[in-house]
C-alpha cells in the first residue's frame, strides 16, 4: 500500500537530509515534490494545500533552520502532521453497551462490505465475543448466502435465511434472536447500490433507527481514489457513520483516500482490508501509517501480526530443537510455512526499518514464488530424505525434481542452502547462541520463524 507515494515521498527528503543547511528555496522545492505525490496519490486538493501549508510554516521555524539535522527535522514534522491529518482518534470498536452491541455495515455495492463483516467477526471472536451476522440484502443474488458461507468458515453463527423476509424484518428477527442467544456483538451487513439513491438512504434509515447501532462502518473501496472521499462524506450526512473501513488497500499503490477521508467526513478510520482473506484486516493506527508512507517501516505491527499468526508452541519446540542440533528438511519446512502466515515477503519488509526502500527489489527477486518452489521440492521428498538430506544422490534428486516440476539445479541449490543453514543452526548451538535467540522469540514474538528464503 502507498507504494507509489512513499517512494516520491523518500526521493523528496533524501535532496534535504542529504544537506547541512537548509535554505528557504530548499524547504520550498521539497514542499513542492510532496505535493505532487499527495496529488498523484489521490489525496484531495483541499486537504493537500492545508497540509503543505502546516508543514511549511513549522518548517520554516527557527528551530528547523538552525538544526544540527535540519532535513531529520523537517520528516519528523511531515510525520507529525501526517499522523494529525489521518486522525489520532480512538479506533477501538466502542462494544461497551448492553448486549447485543451492534454493528450497521454500509457502503456501496462491490466495495468489499459482506467480507468486510466476516473479517470484524472474527477478530471479535478472537478477542472471546460471541458473535451473530445477519445480511438484510434481499437485492442481491445469494448475497445471504454468502455471508452465512463466510460465518461458517470461521466458526460465527448466522441469522437462518427466510425468502420472503423484508429488511426490517431480517433486522428484527436478528436482534430478538441476539438477545436470546446471549450474543455479546450483532453485525449487521446491509444493502449496497452501484449508486447512491433516496430508496438506499431511507431503507438504511430505518434499519438504523430499528437496530440502534453503537457502530455504523461505512466501508469505502481504496480503488476508487478520490470518490471515496465523497461517498464517505455523502453516507455520513444522510445516516450518519461511526467508523471508516477502507479495504483493498493491499491493491492501490497510490490509495491517497485514506488521507483525506479523515478530513473530509471528520470520522476515524477503523480499519484497512489488507486482503482476501478473512484474517487480513487490520486495526488502523494514524501514527504507523506515517511511519509506512514515509518509508520508515512499522515494527510494532509485526511483532503483532506475528504473535497472532504464529503458533508459539509449535516456534518454541523448533527453536529447541535447532539448539539441540535437530534441525532437518522437515524443520526447514515448517519454518517456510510459518513464514507464509506472515504474508509475502515484501509486506514483511515495508513494516522493518530500513527495508522499506527495498521493496520493489525485493519484489523483482520474486521470493514468495521462491519459497513456493523449495516446498513443492521438499513434499516431493519421502521422510527419511526430509530427515536424512546426505541420502540424497543423483537419482533421488531427478526423481525429486520431476515429483516437484523442477530442474535438478533447483534441488542442489536447496540442499546447499539448507547445508549452510544446519552448520549455522550447529555453530549457533554450540556457543549457546540458541539459547538467547530462543527465549528472544518467546519474548517478543511468540515465535517468529528462522530461515524461510534462500538465494
Amino acid at each position: 500500500m502507498f507504494d507509489t507515494l512513499t517512494e516520491k515521498l523518500s526521493a523528496a527528503f533524501y535532496k534535504i537530509t542529504s544537506r547541512g543547511v537548509l535554505s528557504e528555496s530548499d524547504i520550498d522545492s521539497a514542499m513542492r515534490e510532496i505535493r505532487v505525490a499527495l496529488l498523484e496519490a489521490d489525496v484531495s486538493l483541499a486537504v493537500v494545500k492545508e497540509f503543505i501549508a502546516n508543514v511549511k510554516q513549522k518548517a520554516l521555524g527557527e528551530e528547523v533552520v538552525r538544526s544540527v539535522t535540519p532535513g531529520q527535522m523537517v520528516v519528523k514534522i511531515v510525520h507529525d502532521e501526517l499522523t494529525a491529518f489521518l486522525g489520532a482518534d480512538e479506533t477501538q470498536l466502542k462494544l461497551n453497551v448492553t448486549p447485543p452491541a451492534v454493528v450497521l455495515m454500509l457502503g456501496l455495492q462491490g466495495s468489499g462490505k459482506t467480507t468486510t463483516a466476516a473479517k470484524i467477526a472474527l477478530k471479535l471472536k478472537k478477542q472471546h465475543k460471541k458473535v451473530l451476522l445477519v445480511s438484510t440484502d434481499v437485492y442481491r443474488p445469494a448475497a445471504r448466502e454468502q455471508l452465512a458461507q463466510l460465518g461458517l468458515q470461521i466458526g460465527v453463527d448466522s441469522l437462518d435465511i427466510k425468502e420472503t423476509e423484508k429488511p426490517l424484518e431480517i433486522t428484527k428477527r436478528a436482534f430478538e434472536k441476539a438477545k436470546i442467544g446471549f450474543y455479546d456483538v450483532l453485525i449487521i451487513d446491509t444493502a449496497g447500490r452501484l449508486q447512491i439513491d433516496d430508496k438506499m438512504m431511507t431503507e438504511l434509515k430505518e434499519i438504523k433507527a430499528l437496530s440502534n447501532p453503537c457502530e455504523t462502518l461505512l466501508v469505502a473501496d481504496a480503488l476508487i481514489g478520490q470518490e471515496a472521499c465523497n461517498v464517505a462524506k455523502t453516507f455520513n450526512e444522510n445516516i450518519g457513520v461511526t467508523g471508516l473501513v477502507l479495504t483493498r488497500i493491499d491493491g492501490s499503490s497510490r490509495a491517497g483516500a485514506a488521507i483525506s477521508m479523515k478530513m473530509a467526513t471528520g470520522v476515524p478510520i477503523k480499519f484497512l482490508g489488507t486482503g482476501e482473506k478473512t484474517e487480513d484486516l487490520e486495526v488502523f493506527h494514524a501514527d504507523r501509517i506515517a511511519g509506512r508512507i514515509l518509508g520508515q517501516g512499522d515494527v510494532v505491527s509485526l511483532v503483532e501480526q506475528t504473535m497472532e499468526k504464529i503458533d508459539r508452541a509449535e516456534a518454541e519446540k523448533a527453536a529447541q530443537e535447532m539448539m539441540k542440533g535437530k534441525f532437518d528438511l522437515n524443520s526447514l519446512l515448517e519454518q517456510m510455512r510459518q513464514m507464509k502466515k506472515l504474508g509475502s515477503m515484501s509486506g514483511i519488509a515495508s513494516l522493518i526499518p530500513g527495508l522499506a526502500k527495498y521493496k520493489s527489489q525485493i519484489e523483482a527477486m520474486n521470493t514468495d514464488e521462491l519459497m513456493k518452489k523449495q516446498e513443492a521440492i521438499i513434499l516431493s521428498m519421502t521422510k527419511q530424505e526430509r530427515k536424512n538430506p546426505d541420502i540424497i544422490k543423483a537419482s533421488r534428486k531427478r526423481r525429486i525434481a520431476l515429483g516437484a516440476g523442477v530442474e535438478v539445479s533447483d534441488v542442489n541449490r536447496l540442499l546447499k542452502s539448507f547445508e549452510q543453514m544446519s552448520q549455522m543452526m550447529k555453530k549457533m548451538g554450540k556457543f549457546g547462541a540458541m539459547r538467547g535467540l530462543s527465549s528472544m522469540v518467546s519474548k517478543f514474538s511468540g515465535g517468529f520463524p528462522f530461515g524461510g528464503f534462500f538465494k
